[in-house]
């Protein structure tokens, strides 16, 4: 538990101090060309910068989006933390909600201070409402679809099941962060960072769980 520990520990100073250094970089206008080529790259031509692909494809963006949106993350975390009660993992489920709790807030919070501007250099596929870093489908899918990928793959040790699961929510993830970028209403920088500060609350969150409850192994 020690090494565990340690681990952990190691790789969260990590990831926060990667996100230390992009908030920093993208506070003092460093990011900006970067984002710009990147935004636009997944756009036609001037005028009217409209995304690359058919419509369905955009019409596919709205979906996978709406997968790390505000709604749905709650329902998500709401339905999982009542299966993990009841199935006798209280402790797993209260931290759960907790990361969720905090990295919603937590990246409000940063929203407030960077208080950084939407993309207006192409139109929203989407409505926005707050700043721009960091996203927070990016830092709310990896803190609740990884916590979730971690807390299956540890019942699931010894068979596919669980690195399977953890593939398809890292994809999922990424996917979400993608479609931000693809939808115009997000910096690349900005999924950046979310991927960043939701991977410290996933990380935490996972080793609370397993050190707060530990899964007996199987027979």
């Amino acid at each position: 538990m020690t090494h565990r520990s340690t681990a952990t520990g190691v790789a969260v100073f990590t990831v926060l101090a990667a996100f230390a250094v992009l908030t920093a970089a993208i506070v003092g206008g460093r990011m900006d060309g970067f984002d710009r080529s990147l935004l636009l790259a997944l756009r036609s031509l001037a005028p009217a910068h409209l995304p690359l692909g058919p419509r369905w494809l955009q019409e596919s963006a709205r979906d996978v989006t709406a997968l790390g949106g505000f709604t749905t993350l709650t329902l998500i975390t709401m339905i999982a933390a009542a299966l993990l009660t009841i199935h006798r993992r209280g402790r797993s489920a209260v931290v759960l909600v907790a990361a969720a709790i905090g990295a919603q807030v937590t990246a409000e919070v940063i929203k407030h201070y960077v208080n950084r501007p939407r993309p207006l250099l192409v139109p929203h596929l989407d409505l926005v409402y707050s700043s721009s870093f960091p996203s927070g489908h990016a830092v709310m899918s990896p803190t609740v679809y990884l916590t979730l990928a971690t807390l299956v793959s540890a019942t699931a040790a010894r068979s596919a099941t669980g690195p399977v699961v953890f593939g398809v929510a890292t994809l999922l993830v990424a996917a979400i962060g993608v479609s931000r970028v693809y939808m115009g209403v997000h910096w690349p920088s900005d999924v950046l960072g979310g991927w960043l500060l939701g991977s410290v609350f996933a990380l935490a969150a996972s080793y609370a769980a397993r050190r707060w409850e530990p899964v007996p192994p199987q027979a």
